[in-house]
């Protein structure tokens, strides 16, 4: 077998078309899912069993499931009941983006939360004591002292994440959408050139996953300033 690297330079800028998808995958994936993250980690660290056991066995069901089966459940699964099929959520699991948008977001909420329970629970105790001393309500000290401490905890963490979810957003292309590796799998149907194709869509996920740990470096950078003064 002969390396063609002038298909690969040719492949890359054609991969470009399905940048978009996957970056919009990753957007709207991350925003849902973060926000779901938030109230789960709440509801996590709540005392209250009511609250607590129904995020603990969400988290447990997308933490230990693969997110393949998950996105072929809501997609291919949910399908199958007519009830289903008669509801208004029809109108969204019948098309391939939101059923991928529902299964990444809900993973994402489950593993984002846990980063966040472990942020909110590093927060040393001293400090909310310190806050209390000086008055502060709980509210407060969660808003002023809790969150920007535990977001600078978690922020390593959340970055690793978000470019785990770039990756998984490959998973999408099982369910005939044209992302990156959508777009790669088309072309290699044409080219019969799996290793040079694949090779040219890893260059384009490996620069994505740059952009995002630059974005996460600089935010950390934001988050420790008076670290470094």
């Amino acid at each position: 077998m002969e390396f063609d690297f002038a298909l690969i330079v040719e492949s890359v800028p054609k991969m470009a078309t399905g940048v978009g998808l996957t970056l919009q995958l990753l957007v709207l994936a991350s925003i849902i899912g973060t926000t779901l993250a938030v109230c789960t980690a709440l509801m996590r660290i709540s005392k209250i069993p009511l609250l607590s056991w129904p995020a603990i066995v969400y988290i447990y069901i997308f933490r230990g499931t693969p997110m393949l089966v998950q996105i072929f459940l809501i997609y291919y699964g949910l399908a199958q009941f007519q009830a289903v099929r008669d509801s208004f959520m029809w109108i969204a699991l019948r098309d391939p983006f939101w059923c991928a948008i529902i299964a990444f977001s809900l993973n994402v909420g489950a593993y984002t939360a846990e980063i966040l329970r472990g942020g909110i629970q590093g927060v040393d105790a001293g400090l909310l004591r310190a806050a209390t001393a000086l008055g502060l309500s709980k509210s407060q000290r969660f808003i002023h002292i809790t969150t920007p401490i535990a977001i600078r905890l978690a922020l390593p963490a959340f970055g690793n994440e978000t470019v785990s979810l770039m990756k998984s957003t490959a998973l999408a292309s099982t369910i005939t959408m044209f992302d990156i590796t959508g777009v790669a799998r088309t072309i290699m149907a044409q080219t019969f050139a799996p290793y040079e194709i694949f090779l040219s869509a890893a260059i384009v996920y490996l620069f994505i996953a740059w952009f995002i740990q630059f974005g996460v470096a600089l935010a950390e950078r934001r988050y420790s300033r008076h670290m470094q003064r």
